[in-house]
């Protein structure tokens, strides 16, 4: 009989404790603002903010994920410097030749051509002169990547254009091309 009863009191409080679960409304939450944010519209006002707009600048010194600073400055020096101390940080699992060709052939072969000779198709047509052929310069790959890095001459920048790893990807692959002329 004890027995009996024990089964009805498990059946009974299993009944109970399942009967008041409704899937359309959860349970209570202890700290909704964490499940349910307040969203702010891009650009707004809201007095919650430091000069009432919602979006606010980056904290000073602060530097996007993944992004390590190249401190040596624009300068002939700072050319100096890269050049004579400035190494690739990429092992060679991590360099691509097949990658550092096509960015080489996207960015670089307009005017450098696809040799490295200076002779890419901008040179033959003349919009832009004295481009040199890698095999006449004295380079490195730090000197390399302080160039595409700032840019010299007529040459910009492409720091924009090309992330850090990218850019020693290209640097490594104008080795290579210099060594082949």
């Amino acid at each position: 009989m004890k027995r009996l009863y024990k089964i009805v009191a498990v059946v009974g409080l299993s009944l109970v404790a399942t009967s008041c679960f409704d899937k359309s409304k959860p349970n209570y939450q202890f700290f909704p603002n964490m499940y349910e944010a307040v969203s702010y519209e891009t650009y707004s006002e809201h007095k919650v903010f430091k000069g009432g707009v919602e979006a606010q600048t980056p904290a000073k010194g602060s530097i996007k994920r993944g992004f390590m600073p190249y401190d040596i400055p624009n300068t002939p020096e700072g050319y100096a410097l890269a050049k004579a101390s400035l190494q690739s940080p990429l092992d060679s699992l991590s360099l691509d030749a097949e990658k550092g060709k096509t960015l080489f052939n996207v960015y670089c072969a307009i005017c450098h051509g696809e040799k490295g000779d200076g002779k890419g198709n901008l040179v033959v047509k003349e919009k832009f002169l004295g481009v040199p052929n890698y095999k006449d310069r004295e380079i490195t790959a730090g000197s390399i990547f302080h160039v595409i890095t700032y840019g010299l001459n007529s040459m910009g920048s492409h720091a924009n254009q090309l992330s850090q790893e990218e850019r020693w990807q290209v640097s490594d692959y104008v080795l290579k091309l210099k060594s082949e002329l």
